[in-house]
């Protein structure tokens, strides 16, 4: 599954001069955690989340004296960036983490998991916004229907990744639990299928019961290695 098939196509989206204000009354507004930033072009500049307006209301903190104090403090000026923030531009999280329409469910998963974020703008080769995948996004996708799972098995994984015709494989699903049954030309193939399929969303567990035409050359040379051995 494609991002571009769960993104929201309509971004609210927030100017870069924009007043902080304006940016906690859209958030409120529209009952969303983050907002991809737009330059006075319309070119994606950032994003400015929650936590970036809560910054303006913590305390500042006073520094301590010394080498120490340094190493203790010291946050690269995040902090007092955020809070002398007074609009969108000077607020947001620059550069923005983005994907393609045609970036997998699994690498943005990924992508929120290893960058601990909540959503991806969507931009085209061109870098322009067109749309936005949140964390809630690629959950609904997980949900998707044991015929959809298989759908999406041999369509994507099998015949257009592989490029093995999924007529001569079986998949079947219950309960998001994929069974896989064939011959297939190798035994790396019969290794990689298990655990492409696997990353697809809405699989739970994998069950392999493929069989295999010609064995790993790994197989092969510890084959002739051993009857090299009882030749000798």
């Amino acid at each position: 599954m494609k991002v571009d098939a769960l993104m929201t196509r309509s971004v609210v989206t927030v100017a870069s001069d924009a007043p902080l204000r304006d940016v906690a009354s859209s958030l409120a507004e529209h009952h969303i955690s983050g907002l991809p930033v737009l330059d006075s072009a319309g070119a994606l500049s950032g994003v400015v989340t929650e936590c970036d307006v809560l910054v303006k209301e913590m305390e500042p903190t006073e520094r301590r004296g010394g080498v120490i104090g340094w190493f203790l403090d010291s946050d690269d000026g995040w902090r007092e960036n955020k809070l002398d923030a007074r609009t969108a531009g000077e607020a947001m999280t620059a550069p923005a983490i983005t994907v393609e329409p045609s970036c997998s469910v699994t690498r943005a998963a990924t992508l929120m998991v290893e960058r601990g974020i909540n959503r991806l703008p969507v931009v085209d080769e061109a870098g322009k916004l067109v749309g936005i995948v949140t964390r809630a996004d690629l959950v609904r996708a997980f949900t998707q229907s044991d015929a959809e799972i298989a759908r999406e098995i041999r369509e994507d994984v099998i015949q257009h990744q592989l490029w093995v015709s999924p007529e001569t494989l079986t998949v079947e699903v219950q309960e998001g639990v994929v069974t896989l049954a064939g011959r297939v030309e190798n035994e790396s193939l019969a290794g990689v299928l298990p655990r492409m399929v696997a990353r697809v969303p809405g699989v739970v567990d994998v069950e392999s019961r493929l069989t295999w035409s010609v064995p790993s050359k790994v197989s092969s040379v510890a084959g002739e290695d051993l009857q090299a051995g009882g030749r000798n």
